[in-house]
C-alpha cells in the first residue's frame, strides 16, 4: 500500500476516536450539569437519547446527498461539526438565556458530526488498497473501544488533578482531536468505493436483494448484543464487587471496552489466518453463553465475569457484520454502508430496550432480561449460515 493510504487509515482510526468522544464525554458530566445549571437530570439524560436519534437521522438520509457532495468534503464537514458541538458544550450555556438550551444546540450539532462519521469511516478504509480488509475493519473499530477507553480514564485523571469544575477546558482540549483530523482528511486521498465506470446500488437495488436483508438483521444483532449488556456492566461491577460507582464504572463497562477493543484488535492483527465465518459464529456462541452466565449464575462476581466474555465475544460482531456485506453485495456503495449504519444503532435501542422491557415485566429482574437477549446472537448465527448457504448455491467459496 502506498504511504498516502496508511495516512487515511490513520485518519479513518482517529475518526472512530472522535466518535468515542462524542458519544462517552458528555454522560460524564450529568452530575456536573445538573449541579451546575440546577436542571432535572431526567432532562439531561434525554439529551443523550437526542443524540442518538438524530446519528439515526443522519444514518436514514446520508445515503441521499453524500454521493452528491462527496466523501472528502462530507467528512471534513462531519469533523467540523464534532468539533463546533464540543467547543459548543464549554460556551452555549453560558452564552445563551437558558443553559439547557446551549447544552441542547451543542449535542444537535456534534451528533449530525457522528452520524456523518458513523457513516463514512467505514466505507472510506474500506475503499482503501488494503490486502486484507476485514483486518483492517476490525482493527478499525478496535479504535473506538480505545477511544472511549482513553475519554473516560484521561477525563477521570483531568478531574482528580484539575478537579471537575473546570469541565470547560476539557470540553475545549478534547475539540483538538477533531480540528487535527480535519486537516488530515483535507489532505489524504479517498479512493472511489465503487470502482470507476460503475454505479453504486440505489435503495430500491439493495432492498431487492435478499442478501441485503440478511446482512441488516446480522448488523441489528450486533449492535443488540453489544449494547445489551454494556449499559448494565457497571450495575454488576458494583453489585458484584461492592465497590464504588466510580470503581464500578472502571470494573464494568471499562472492562467491557477494552475486551471488546482486544477482541477486534487481536482479529486485526492475525485475520489473514483465521475464518471469518467461523470466528463470528463462535463469537456468537460465546455471547450466548455469556448471557447465561450473567442471567442464571448465582453469583454477582460469576455475572460479573459474564460481562466480561460478553465484551470479548461482541467485539467482531460489527465490523465482521460489515466486511460480510462489502464482500456479499458488490458496489452496494454508500446506500448500503448508511443502511447498514442505520440497522446497527436500532440494534443498539433494541438491545437495550428488549432488555429492559422484560425485565420490568419480570418486576425489575435485569437478569431475565439480559436471558431474553439471547436471541440476538442466536439470530447473528442464523445469518451467518444463510449467507454461507448463499455462497455455495451461487458456487462462490
Amino acid at each position: 500500500m502506498e504511504t498516502n493510504y496508511q495516512k487515511t487509515m490513520y485518519a479513518c482510526f482517529i475518526g472512530y476516536i472522535v466518535q468515542a468522544i462524542i458519544n462517552n464525554f458528555f454522560p460524564l458530566l450529568f452530575l456536573t450539569f445538573e449541579d451546575t445549571y440546577q436542571i432535572p437530570l431526567s432532562r439531561i439524560t434525554m439529551l443523550i437519547t437526542i443524540n442518538f436519534g438524530i446519528q439515526l437521522l443522519v444514518d436514514l438520509l446520508s445515503a441521499g446527498f453524500i454521493d452528491r457532495i462527496g466523501y472528502r468534503a462530507a467528512i471534513v464537514i462531519a469533523h467540523i461539526f464534532a468539533a463546533a458541538g464540543l467547543l459548543g458544550l464549554a460556551v452555549l450555556p453560558e452564552l445563551l438565556p437558558d443553559a439547557y438550551t446551549g447544552l441542547l444546540a451543542s449535542v444537535v450539532i456534534y451528533a449530525l458530526g457522528g452520524g456523518l462519521i458513523e457513516v463514512l469511516i467505514s466505507p472510506i478504509m474500506e475503499s482503501c488498497p488494503t490486502r486484507n480488509k476485514e483486518k483492517a475493519m476490525s482493527l478499525l473499530h478496535s479504535f473506538y473501544c480505545w477511544g472511549h477507553v482513553g475519554v473516560v480514564l484521561l477525563s477521570t485523571l483531568f478531574f482528580q488533578v484539575f478537579g471537575v469544575g473546570n469541565w470547560r477546558i476539557l470540553a475545549c482540549i478534547w475539540t483538538i482531536v477533531p480540528i487535527c483530523n480535519v486537516f488530515i482528511f483535507a489532505r489524504t486521498p479517498i479512493a472511489a468505493l465503487v470502482a470507476e465506470g460503475e454505479t453504486g446500488m440505489t435503495v430500491p437495488d439493495l432492498c431487492r436483494n435478499k442478501i441485503f436483508w440478511v446482512l441488516m438483521v446480522m448488523m441489528l444483532c450486533a449492535g443488540a448484543s453489544e449494547q445489551a449488556v454494556s449499559q448494565w456492566a457497571s450495575t454488576f461491577a458494583e453489585r458484584g464487587l461492592g465497590v464504588s460507582k466510580t470503581l464500578g464504572d472502571l470494573a464494568g463497562p471499562m472492562a467491557f471496552a477494552v475486551l471488546m477493543g482486544s477482541a477486534r484488535a487481536f482479529y486485526g492483527k492475525f485475520g489473514d489466518r483465521i475464518d471469518l465465518d467461523r470466528f463470528m459464529m463462535g463469537s456468537g456462541l460465546l455471547c450466548a453463553v455469556s448471557y447465561l452466565c450473567i442471567s442464571l449464575s448465582p453469583s454477582p462476581f460469576l455475572s460479573l465475569v459474564g460481562c466480561g466474555i460478553c465484551g470479548l465475544s461482541v467485539g467482531i460482531m460489527w465490523p465482521g457484520s460489515f466486511s460480510r456485506a462489502s464482500a456479499s453485495i458488490k458496489n452496494g456503495g454508500t446506500a448500503l454502508f448508511a443502511l447498514l449504519a442505520l440497522a446497527g444503532d436500532l440494534g443498539c435501542s433494541a438491545g437495550p430496550t428488549l432488555v429492559g422491557y422484560v425485565s420490568s415485566m419480570a418486576s425489575g429482574d435485569f437478569r431475565k432480561g439480559i436471558l431474553a437477549a439471547v436471541i440476538f446472537p442466536a439470530l447473528l448465527i442464523a445469518g451467518i449460515l444463510l449467507l454461507k448457504s448463499f455462497r455455495t448455491s451461487s458456487g462462490n467459496p
